[in-house]
């Protein structure tokens, strides 16, 4: 049997965690043990893994801080382990998986690259000088794993030169994401929300590379002509109590056509209620889970030119230019 460790940064509700727990859920476990360490905490899908009999460790280190302790202890569970393959998620992960190489573990270390070109307003004065760090010691790892042809080309401009690249775009699950009228039915009546009205959704957390910002002016342009129409948002941070975005939202003079799920474990549903789902992103997009989860469930969908996301709707949907609200309409 295959032994492989999945290192990743944290395990709140992200692309990179929803894909690697599709990927350890389906993988085939008289061939291979996957265990699951995560760097901060078990986070929101934490339990997800465990409910599904997957293998999972915390290191405890707290997010943005650094914590020598978290390298002892991903040497440990190491020892314990001994894994054939150490995948690193993200690149905190990537650097520690580098550290524990210094301290004579030799698993096969895959880095996993999620990203593309990630403006530095996006990324901490720390996460600059980490990304520039990793580009120097690009060629230790085995190979570099990527999901986007633009993860690859961004990574290449900035000085990544590994041994070899492989390239692994996400997959979904048709069997769970697919066109569901009942589900359709049953959450707009939930939102109080009828089935002739037309409902755009933005499934993104709150970050600034989403650009929620330009996502809300191209919507106050549309629902001053399209009185039919209503916005929908979900992800992390997408609360009533996210004063920030209240406050956006009330500015522009769209509350009342405006509602805000939060984090949701029932993504299917929540596509089956929308009629345009969108990804308004500014920067750093490798390949949108978002898009391919809204495509499988029969929906086209408008989504800014960053990654692969031209690529990925091809004639299905609409690609337009990142921080343009007018032509974002």
């Amino acid at each position: 049997m295959i032994t492989i460790v999945h290192l990743i940064t944290g395990l709140e509700t992200g692309g990179a965690e929803r894909m690697l727990y599709r990927l350890v859920g389906r993988t085939d476990g008289d061939r291979f043990r996957s265990v699951v360490v995560s760097i901060t905490g078990a986070g929101s899908v934490g339990p997800a893994f465990r409910e599904a009999g997957v293998e999972l460790m915390t290191l405890g280190v707290r997010r943005g801080l650094p914590d020598p302790r978290g390298l002892f202890r991903l040497d440990r569970i190491l020892r314990e382990v001994r894994p054939d393959i150490l995948q690193t998620w993200l690149y905190h992960a990537d650097f520690l998986g580098l550290l524990v190489k210094q301290l004579g573990h030799r698993p096969h270390l895959l880095w996993n690259v999620r990203c593309s070109d990630l403006s530095l307003a996006s990324v901490s004065p720390v996460g600059a000088v980490l990304r520039r760090m990793l580009s120097w010691c690009s060629a230790v790892p085995d190979a570099v794993v990527v999901n986007s042809r633009a993860g690859r080309c961004f990574h290449e401009r900035i000085g990544y030169r590994p041994r070899r690249w492989e390239y692994l775009p996400n997959g979904f699950d048709t069997d769970e994401l697919r066109p569901n009228l009942e589900a359709r039915r049953h959450l707009r009546a939930e939102l109080g929300i009828d089935n002739d009205t037309i409902v755009i959704g933005l499934p993104a957390r709150y970050h600034p590379m989403k650009d929620h910002r330009t996502f809300l002016e191209a919507a106050a342009i549309l629902a001053a002509t399209r009185r039919e129409v209503r916005f929908v948002l979900v992800g992390a941070g997408i609360e009533p109590t996210n004063r920030a975005l209240v406050k956006a939202i009330a500015g522009r003079g769209i509350g009342d056509r405006v509602r805000l799920l939060g984090e949701r474990n029932d993504m299917a549903a929540v596509y089956a209620a929308f009629d345009i789902p969108t990804l308004s992103s500014a920067c750093g997009e490798g390949f949108p889970n978002v898009l391919g989860e809204a495509m499988a469930c029969g929906l086209s969908c408008v989504a800014t030119d960053n990654g692969d996301a031209a690529e990925l709707l091809g004639r299905t949907g609409t690609v337009v230019p990142p921080r343009d609200p007018v032509l974002s309409r």
